[in-house]
């Protein structure tokens, strides 16, 4: 087994990957960006070091400062939770060229199953039904037009590095086809560095099943049986369960059996997931997630097998324990992601500082999370605060003890979709397990959702006063300090501080003594926060007229007009993307642009100015 681990991720997989590591006696590394500088999973890990500025790829998806952080902590291997750099062939080529292991498949099996084209090429080639479409990467509207004329609209671009419902756009006429091609290959190469997209058929009423599979390196592969991910908001999940309530046995055996065959002849080892989807009592082959997921949870709740554990072993070289025979099924799972959004406003991205955090617990209820009480939700990284996963003896006892551990989970401070759970919770085609991927989108009415927020007083935003916050009657000083990028925490007490000038961050002495604390205490925000407001939109003073302002904070993906444009009501100024979400920016009402406050790429906040129209 591994001695050191370095987590290239943050929030909750981070921590939990982190669990697993104390569980199995290894130690962990945080990695993080100056926007995480006090988050969870740093002062979970048992040291961590900064890679950079809050923009992921200037951090997170950083190769180069990664592997150097796995270097100088000494890591012996790196694990990529999921998302960020999980299922980059290049990076995971990157690390296994150095003396660090990656826990996860090779980099070979990564470019054929990550790859989407690759991935449906190679099933296909062992008798794994597949969507219609192409096995090539297309680069042109008229291709896409092509496809669509021999298949039919809809159809689905997708990215070839995608995951998680990014880098998928859905066409449903000709006119649409350049915007949608041109928005999944940006985001391709904003979330995965990779704008290669492919064309399949879109199926109208589909469900959404995946098979976790583990394999290892002396040929054994095995399926722990199927999750059903099929309540989705434009292609995000949102509520999964285990197992699914839509398929037979026979059904499930064949899926299960599809998958096994499909990895094993992807030389594929590691943890990994198949996803299929199923209509009219047929499945297809969709993709291979070569990665840990979301979701694993629930998996783990019905089987009692430690996926992410299992992870570490396979990498360290030891075989998988168990055969499929052992691997059985008990009672049912459900996971609930709880995201900072507001389910009354379209599932707006929400930001603010948790005044409540208190999750619930009891039998049957885990809770994956890396916030606490007090914690600054920002806008840089995905909405997802925290996981509830309900397990019980059956579904309809599943769906009772959710309705209990949603109603415990007490947060204000920032919206969640809290109430939204607690909603579907009481939809009749949802309870009696009849859903598709296309229901919430398409044909559960959002004015009911709306008015189920309301009726449960959604989730309060509302900041404490200052008579509701108690003083600190502790006089000492705590600060955070960085020596060559790590992590270090320095108190200086009562008696001291007076005396004591902050440590030379330069000095050799300090740099010596400082290597030998345990960079496990309690970490705490320093005095001055490092900022970097060069390309920072709220610095451009906005001219006369009325404003077009940011209605979330951000980054602008893209600017829709110009100086002199003449715009109408409704029609888009910019692209923000929030929290992995790309978001429309329009005007209530019509003019002329007479000034354009932001360009691509600068980061926003609520209210900062987009345009001035005269």
């Amino acid at each position: 087994m591994f001695n050191k681990v370095l987590v290239a991720n943050r929030g909750e997989i981070a921590v939990r990957v982190m669990r697993a590591c104390d569980e199995l006696g290894v130690q962990t590394v945080a990695v993080y960006s100056e926007a995480d500088r006090n988050a969870g999973h740093v002062q979970y890990a048992d040291e961590a070091y900064n890679i950079g500025p809050a923009r992921a790829a200037d951090s997170y998806l950083n190769h180069d400062a990664v592997i150097a952080a796995g270097n100088q902590a000494g890591a012996d291997a790196i694990h990529p939770g999921y998302g960020f750099l999980a299922e980059n062939a290049t990076f995971a080529a990157a690390v296994e060229s150095t003396d660090m292991t990656w826990i996860g498949p090779s980099s070979d099996a990564m470019a054929q199953l990550g790859e989407k084209t690759k991935a449906r090429s190679l099933m296909q080639s062992a008798d794994v039904p597949v969507v219609p479409g192409t096995t090539d990467p297309v680069k042109s509207a008229s291709e896409v037009e092509s496809i669509a004329a021999e298949y039919g609209y809809p159809v689905a671009i997708k990215a070839e590095g995608g995951g998680g419902g990014r880098g998928l756009q859905v066409v449903r006429e000709t006119d649409d086809v350049e915007s949608q091609l041109e928005t999944a290959q940006r985001e391709g190469e904003a979330y995965f560095d990779n704008d290669s997209v492919y064309v399949e058929k879109y199926l109208d009423e589909p469900r959404h099943i995946e098979v976790q599979i583990i394999a290892d390196h002396h040929g054994n592969v095995r399926h722990l049986g199927e999750r059903d991910c099929s309540l989705q908001r434009r292609h995000q999940k949102v509520i999964e369960e285990a197992p699914s309530p839509a398929l037979s046995p026979d059904l499930r055996d064949e899926i299960g059996e599809a998958a096994r065959r499909g990895v094993q002849a992807a030389a594929y080892t590691n943890a990994g997931t198949v996803e299929f989807l199923v209509e009219d009592g047929e499945f297809y082959f969709m993709e291979v997630n070569t990665r840990i997921q979301v979701e694993h949870t629930v998996t783990e709740a019905i089987t009692g097998i430690d996926i992410v554990k299992w992870q570490l072993r396979v990498a360290a070289g030891e075989p998988l324990s168990f055969e499929q025979s052992d691997v059985i099924t008990d009672g049912h799972a459900i996971e609930y992601r709880i995201n900072a959004e507001r389910p009354d406003a379209d599932f707006t991205p929400t930001t603010g500082t948790l005044t409540t955090y208190d999750p619930p617990g009891g039998i049957g209820v885990r809770v994956d999370d890396a916030v606490r009480q007090g914690d600054s939700i920002g806008g840089d990284y995905d909405s997802m605060i925290a996981k509830v996963i309900v397990s019980a003896n059956n579904r309809a006892e599943c769906l009772a003890r959710s309705e209990r551990a949603l109603a415990e989970f007490d947060i204000d401070g920032i919206e969640t979709i809290i109430p939204f759970h607690q909603f579907m919770l009481t939809d009749e085609r949802f309870c009696n397990g009849e859903h598709t991927t296309k229901y919430l989108d398409h044909e559960l009415d959002p004015e009911r959702i709306k008015r189920a927020v309301e009726q449960r007083g959604g989730s309060t935003s509302d900041e404490l006063s200052s008579d509701d916050v108690g003083s600190n009657d502790t006089i000492e000083r705590a600060f955070t300090v960085e020596v060559n990028n790590k992590r270090f925490d320095v108190t200086l007490t009562e008696e001291t501080a007076p005396e004591v000038p902050l440590p030379d961050l330069e000095s050799d002495a300090f740099e010596a003594a400082s290597s030998d604390s345990n960079s496990r205490s309690t970490r705490s925000r320093p005095d001055e926060a490092l900022t970097d407001t060069e390309n920072d939109a709220s610095t451009v003073a906005a001219g006369d007229g009325e404003e077009v302002s940011a209605d979330m904070q951000g980054t602008i993906l893209s600017v829709e007009v110009t100086e002199d444009d003449t715009i109408e009501a409704g029609d888009v100024v910019c692209v923000l993307e929030a929290m992995k979400m790309e978001n429309d920016i329009t005007c209530e009402r019509g003019g002329t642009v007479s000034q354009v406050c932001v360009s691509a790429g600068d980061s926003v906040d609520t209210g900062d100015p987009i345009v001035i129209l005269e």
